[in-house]
């Protein structure tokens, strides 16, 4: 399925009220408004991620996962479920679902997909990954799957994400300055971090929160 199709007026299917600003975000955002890299012409290993929302006990919510500490790649840092797009996936969307059901045990059949943003160079991973966008349409319990990938999983109520006394700014030894949120006894920064934070401030979402505190990252 084509990523023009899922954002077609008559392709979307039944969602919340308030995800429809999430919808309307995605129609509008541009590589350029993530302030990522356009992935090169050539190169580049195809990934995806899942950013699934859902709705709990505590409102809405997006499910995150921390990586185990003894990866290669990212080790200990929060993500969104996701990876590399195998042989045998039809397609992103497909490597995004599987990635979710093997690292947290979400039931793919039970996840609407909505939409995806432009695919994103990595260039620190080799990377060109595609966010993937879904609704909880089912949820079901969630959890580590393989803890030799993943330490926990969470469903991160997005009114934690939203309060400013939880939102910072990442400051990293190479340059790097970002946004970041602090949940859960985690710091989502970098690229995920990111994504969210600008999903917010298109969604009309955010709420006021600069300046703000300055967390060092230590490597």
């Amino acid at each position: 399925m084509a990523k023009e199709a899922w954002l077609a007026e008559s392709a979307l299917p039944e969602l919340p009220n308030w995800l429809g600003d999430v919808v309307t975000a995605v129609r509008k955002l541009r590589i350029e408004d993530l302030g990522l890299m356009r992935p090169p012409e050539q190169g580049g290993r195809a990934g995806a991620v899942l950013i699934l929302f859902g709705e709990g006990e505590l409102g809405p919510d997006v499910l995150i996962l921390q990586r185990a500490a003894e990866m290669r790649e990212h080790a200990g840092q929060p993500a969104f479920p996701g990876g590399a797009v195998d042989s045998t996936d039809v397609d992103s969307v497909a490597a995004a679902l599987r990635e979710a059901q093997e690292e947290t045990g979400v039931e793919p059949t039970g996840v609407t997909v909505f939409g995806a943003l432009p695919d994103l160079w990595l260039p620190p991973s080799g990377f060109i990954v595609t966010p993937v966008l879904g609704w909880w349409l089912a949820p079901i319990p969630v959890g580590v799957m393989d803890p030799a990938e993943v330490a926990a999983v969470h469903r991160v109520p997005i009114s934690d994400l939203l309060n400013p006394a939880n939102r910072v700014e990442v400051i990293h030894p190479s340059g790097y300055v970002g946004p970041g949120f602090e949940t859960h006894d985690m710091l989502v920064w970098g690229f995920t971090g990111g994504l969210l934070s600008q999903l917010f401030d298109a969604a009309g979402w955010t709420q006021p929160w600069l300046p703000a505190r300055k967390v060092p990252i230590e490597t």
